[in-house]
């Protein structure tokens, strides 16, 4: 009778572990775990194209995580996507020249933003924005580019060989 309270005891230990795991991987998944890291500061950047990013997207510098996309929306007068960033506070001394682009994480992973770091003395402050920017690479277009390149570049070209 002992055993079988022991072996009891083991598997609620088990399926509580098991539960407090599958807890930490939903919320390390959905970034819900990122509302009660430290909250750093706000960027700006405006982009011709954003692609497939999205809110929650990471912010990466030398394929660290700094910080996470927190809004983008469509600036009324430029018809330009505006994508807000929140940097992480320990990532203060960002140059005011600060680049950013749109990467693919792999062929087919979700996008992220990528920072390259410039060479002024002053760093980007709350609510500052970043100018020099890189649209998102829509892998349609450039199929579609290539298509259209290749057709054109075999439809006016004759083989004088044949003579």
């Amino acid at each position: 009778m002992q055993s079988s309270r022991t072996i009891e005891t083991w598997v609620g230990i088990f399926v509580a572990l098991g539960l407090a795991a599958l807890f930490m991987l939903s919320m390390k998944v959905s970034h819900l775990g990122d509302v009660f890291a430290n909250q750093g500061y706000t960027v700006t950047a405006k982009f011709q194209n954003v692609g497939g990013l999205k809110v929650k997207s990471p912010v990466k510098m030398a394929g660290v995580r700094i910080g996470r996309v927190t809004e983008i929306r469509l600036d009324p007068a430029t018809f330009e996507a505006v994508v807000a960033m929140q940097i992480d506070r320990q990532y203060d001394k960002l140059p005011t020249d600060t680049k950013a682009s749109i990467f693919t994480a792999g062929l087919l992973g979700e996008q992220y933003i990528g920072l390259k770091e410039g060479a002024e003395e002053d760093a980007l402050k709350d609510h500052s924005e970043i100018f020099i920017t890189q649209p998102a690479l829509i892998l349609e277009q450039l199929i579609g580019q290539f298509l259209i390149n290749f057709a054109s570049g075999n439809t006016g070209t004759s083989d004088k060989s044949d003579k």
